[in-house]
């Protein structure tokens, strides 16, 4: 069973930089897609960036392509979120999630359905 735990929000001015880190627990390979979304008060659950923990594969939100970049500790077993260029439309609740690639298809990695397993989030707020 897949555990993750996000760190590192907090609140920030425009233009400043967060990084967000999810640490992942329970899984045996690297033969799992993970992904940050986020959701904005009334705003439905927006997929932002994903990445295979092989790490061939990733896709960022026209949104914050640019500005987000992901990155892996593999020894830490922990996926990061690199956020620059803040702008106050990233504020937002951010999770992560995970879940095996063979239930993931590439086309749907920012897709919220796709994935089973979820951390409890982490508030980004930029002001």
């Amino acid at each position: 069973h897949v555990q993750l735990v996000e760190s590192g929000g907090g609140s920030v001015q425009a233009g400043g930089t967060l990084r967000l880190g999810c640490a992942a627990s329970g899984h045996s390979d690297s033969s799992y897609f993970m992904a940050w979304f986020r959701q904005a008060p009334g705003k439905e659950r927006e997929g932002v960036a994903a990445i295979h923990l092989r790490g061939h594969f990733t896709r960022y939100a026209d949104s914050v392509a640019g500005r987000f970049t992901l990155a892996q500790d593999n020894a830490k077993k922990t996926l990061y979120l690199q956020m620059n260029d803040l702008k106050p439309e990233d504020t937002a609740m951010y999770y992560c999630a995970a879940d095996r690639d063979v239930n993931v298809p590439p086309s749907l990695v920012l897709d919220s359905r796709r994935y089973n397993y979820w951390g409890q989030g982490t508030q980004v707020t930029v002001s």
